[in-house]
């Protein structure tokens, strides 16, 4: 039994997604649907149960789960990832302390225990961007929701169940599954519906003189790389600790923009508009994973370039309107 939490989410159904092909369907998702789009990620995909969030916590909290004797994985994709969210309260509840139920009750169980942390721990970037486990204590990230994955990332170090169990930082993935997600949604997928509604894609202005507009860099990785490595890690139980997800290249917004463009075969216009006050000074100018630490680890997957990750996106799952498995 493998337990994916957030499961109905972008990166979550996308696992789940690709354990499907991997011939597992003994999964269970623990999710919190609401009102959003999310449960047409799960339409196409094979799973045995559906929890909401909230009553599985206190089911765990109630020993009321004991009948998973058989317990491979626990997959813990599920948190708030909203930047802009500003009620920390709810973000330590969500993010941190709903983390440290799920994995005391993975390695009591011993259970695989995968969780997302994220590249937003970084913060500006000034301390680099290694996954290495000794520098978690300079990192120093803009946001809160950033800080709630930097806060349980250091209990993880602390208590000892990153000997055991693997952190993801995720880094910029865009691609099928993330349709709900409104404003979090990748630029891709914002931008493909500027596109074909006005001809144009927008991008904000630099405010650092040593960045022209648009030419501000990140980490983009394809959601179907981003599932390998978490392949990766299930499959690799001795492989554990702090890892970057992403290509290991760093592209710049105009670069995203034009493979945008050149996929819908659309003539380029791009309009740099103002950045809102709100997030200037937390607005990070570059991000760019350092993958050395998977790699040397075993890892042999390669990374879809960026101009081809987004036609795939484009032309097989945003023009049809496809979810992943569809």
């Amino acid at each position: 039994m493998i337990i994916v939490t957030g499961g109905a989410g972008f990166i979550g159904s996308a696992i789940v997604w690709r354990l499907n092909k991997m011939g597992r369907s003994d999964i269970i998702i623990v999710d919190h649907l609401g009102k959003t789009e999310k449960w047409k990620n799960l339409v196409p995909l094979k799973y045995s149960d559906y929890f909401e969030k909230d009553d599985f916590l206190k089911m765990i909290q109630e020993n009321k789960l004991n009948y998973l004797v058989n317990l491979d994985a626990v997959i813990h994709m599920g948190a708030c990832s909203a930047t802009t969210e500003l009620d920390a309260s709810y973000l330590m509840r969500n993010n941190f302390e709903y983390s440290k139920v799920l994995a005391k009750f993975a390695i009591e169980r011993k259970a695989r225990f995968i969780y997302a942390s994220s590249a937003a721990t970084y913060g500006d970037g000034s301390y680099g961007f290694s996954d290495d486990e000794n520098e978690l204590d300079k990192l120093r990230p803009l946001n809160m929701y950033g800080y709630s994955k930097q806060m349980f990332d250091l209990w993880a170090k602390q208590e000892g169940v990153l000997r055991e169990a693997v952190g993801l930082k995720f880094f910029n993935v865009f691609g099928p599954n993330e349709y709900h997600k409104g404003e979090m949604r990748s630029v891709v997928s914002k931008a493909f519906e500027q596109v074909k509604s006005t001809g144009i894609i927008k991008l904000f202005k630099s405010y650092r003189p040593d960045y022209k507009d648009g030419e501000q860099r990140r980490d983009f990785i394809y959601i179907k790389d981003a599932v390998e490595m978490v392949v990766f890690f299930f499959e690799n139980r001795n492989v554990n600790g702090i890892y970057n997800v992403g290509s290991g290249e760093a592209n710049t917004w105009n670069d995203l923009a034009y493979a945008i463009f050149r996929s819908m075969q659309i003539e380029p216009r791009i309009e740099y508009v103002e950045m809102p006050q709100a997030i200037r000074e937390k607005y990070q100018y570059y991000t760019c994973a350092v993958v050395s630490k998977i790699k040397s680890s075993g890892y042999t997957g390669r990374n879809t370039p960026l101009e081809q990750g987004v036609e795939d996106y484009i032309k097989n799952y945003l023009l049809p309107g496809k979810h992943l498995g569809e």
